[in-house]
């Protein structure tokens, strides 16, 4: 036996060597490229005869099972690897690839033969030629041949000479008369490689590039998360009122809504948002499941008016029925709601639920372990509505998703998936889990929050986050503004958004009266208030100053040894507290100063 590292002695040295005129070959690998073709050229054209068998599902018309685990080398990089992997990037840029495709398409056509596995079963990867053996063999490309470095540590191959050799002839001759083990495929392949050179027209090329572009894409769209328009939603009311930029948000909800089981819609205000929702509702009930929206109660009119059977009701015909409660109806237990009694709800019975001002819920909430603490409104929806009973899908609406912390919109998110991290990380297509994500995101942002103003922009934050975060913003977001909505869609239906007036500032007195007081004489009334409850420090006999400076030099500013500054300061806030005061209610801030002035006299 000899063993060839792929340093001094290349496993193209070797068969350089032992290839001949009249040579029989057989090969087992993941993958097949022209490069490693070319690099043996004049052997193999000497040959006798290749018999190549894929040992993973390549070019098969055979349909596998979803579920099944692909092996190290998923399928589109094993088909795409025969015009080059992406360790030989640099032998494509020599731009001969269409010659080398030509000549090894011919090659194939007279002297090979291609079959490929169509089980799930693993096959080892080797080499037989003629009487000897050359294993492990990942694929038949230039870095196993050892002319290019790749992404391996370490690359040797075993060579072994018969009678071991033999029983991989053997194993070979076996697998190749197994047709329920391999199908023939090398039309497929001298297709795929005669592609390479062919003259194509113009729309081809142009279909490819969008093919390579999305394809991705394509194979993650399945049937089970695309809207089922059997349903009939797209002969309603309310489809067809929306605009061309709702419809398409509509379609993408209902994806994210059944792939992840949660969406934020954070279209900015004045896109139709409410009127999306109801679309995306319209589109559950016909699939006869039960909604529930929660919403500010300020909003519960328009909530209550799209659902009943007013005049005023633009989709009355529609006839939607969900239940409309309030945001805080989920710290009751007893009591009406909306006609809807609180302590006889089933809260576990939604089967989706539509948060209007989801931003409301981006404090989350926790316990701190006692059995017998009361459940803030966060975990009251989490416990008894999503993880309780039936499967329970989210959708927010939000014209803020991101307010102080990147943890904001994380815990929204934290209600599709139900709190439970691992549930999301096994749908996203990203390298780190959603909690290093998000943590990662923050650090960022601190970073950029503390750099000079000047380059404090835009630009340089989206540079500081990660990839992964987009990947997830992308993946259970929608968020567009009235530029993006002008820019790529059509805006004939729409017509053009109206132009923002700039603010008119406006300067009114107090009264009209000429000898009434003026705001500023009120603030510098407020401003003469001592208001020393707020100063203990004033207290502190003078020869104990300096034995408290000392004890608190770290936090001197606490105790008011910057005592002007801090006496100036306390004065400014409360004026300003009572100015507001003013400005809602003059009568709530005549009790204000009436109590203040008794507080005052009591102490005397």
């Amino acid at each position: 036996m000899e063993i060839i590292y792929n340093t001094n002695k290349t496993l193209k040295d070797d068969l350089s060597k032992e290839l001949h005129t009249g040579s029989k070959m057989q090969i087992a690998a993941a993958c097949f490229s022209i490069y490693a073709f070319q690099e043996l050229k004049d052997e193999l054209e000497s040959i006798d005869e290749l018999r190549f068998i894929f040992t993973s599902p390549t070019f098969t018309t055979e349909k596998v099972a979803k579920e099944k685990r692909e092996f190290y080398i998923p399928r589109l990089n094993r088909e795409r690897s025969i015009y080059g992997t992406e360790f030989e990037i640099k032998l494509r840029n020599e731009l001969t690839q269409k010659a080398i495709a030509k000549e090894c398409a011919d090659w194939i056509r007279q002297k090979v033969k291609f079959k490929s596995n169509i089980t799930n079963e693993k096959m080892t990867g080797f080499i037989n030629l003629d009487d000897k053996n050359y294993m492990p063999i990942d694929g038949f490309t230039t870095v196993d041949l050892g002319c290019e470095r790749g992404n391996k540590a370490y690359s040797y191959v075993n060579k072994v000479e018969s009678p071991l050799s033999e029983l991989y002839l053997q194993l070979f001759e076996q697998l190749w008369n197994d047709k329920r083990r391999l199908q023939d495929v090398t039309d497929e392949v001298i297709d795929n490689i005669s592609a390479a050179y062919n003259e194509n027209p113009p729309e081809f090329i142009y279909f490819i590039t969008l093919y390579n572009l999305f394809n991705e894409f394509l194979e993650d769209i399945s049937e089970d998360v695309l809207p089922n328009e059997a349903t009939g939603f797209k002969n309603s009311k309310i489809w067809n009122m929306l605009y061309n930029f709702q419809r398409e948000a509509c379609l993408a909800i209902i994806n994210k809504l059944e792939k992840y089981n949660g969406c934020i819609l954070a279209d900015s205000v004045g896109l139709g948002k409410t009127f999306t929702a109801l679309s995306v509702i319209k589109y559950y009930e016909n699939r006869n499941k039960t909604v529930l929206v929660l919403c500010p109660k300020k909003l519960s009119a328009n909530w209550n008016t799209y659902k009943g059977n007013y005049l005023n009701n633009p989709i009355a015909e529609d006839r939607l029925r969900y239940d409309v409660l309030f945001h805080t109806d989920l710290g009751r237990t007893r009591g009406s709601s909306n006609g809807i009694e609180l302590n006889r709800l089933n809260w576990s019975n939604y089967d989706l639920v539509v948060i209007d001002e989801s931003h409301n819920f981006r404090n989350g909430g926790q316990l701190s372990g006692e059995d017998n603490e009361k459940e803030n409104r966060y975990l009251k929806l989490l416990n008894q509505v999503i993880r309780k009973g039936v499967k329970t899908k989210v959708l927010m609406l939000s014209a803020t998703p991101v307010n102080n912390r990147f943890n904001d919109l994380k815990n929204q998110l934290a209600l599709a998936y139900e709190g439970n991290a691992a549930l999301i990380d096994s749908q996203l297509d990203t390298k780190r889990t959603i909690d290093e994500i998000f943590r990662n995101a923050q650090k960022a942002f601190n970073a950029w929050s503390k750099s000079a103003p000047e380059k404090r922009t835009t630009e340089a934050l989206l540079k500081m986050l990660d990839y992964d975060f987009f990947e997830v913003l992308d993946s259970v977001t929608i968020a567009r503004s009235r530029k993006h909505i002008q820019k790529y869609y059509d805006t004939t239906d729409i017509g053009t958004f109206p132009t923002r007036l700039s603010p008119i500032s406006l300067y009114p007195p107090l009264t009209d009266l000429k000898t009434a007081i003026t705001y500023n004489e009120i603030f510098e009334q407020l401003m003469m208030l001592g208001l020393y409850i707020y100063l203990p420090s004033h207290y502190i006999l003078p020869f104990k100053k300096e034995k408290y400076a000392e004890m608190y030099k770290d936090n001197a500013i606490n105790i008011g040894f910057t005592q002007e500054n801090r006496e100036l300061g306390l004065r400014r806030l409360n004026a300003i507290n009572l100015m507001k005061r003013m400005e809602s209610s003059i009568f709530s801030f005549s009790l204000t100063l009436k109590r203040i002035k008794e507080q005052i006299e009591n102490r005397k």
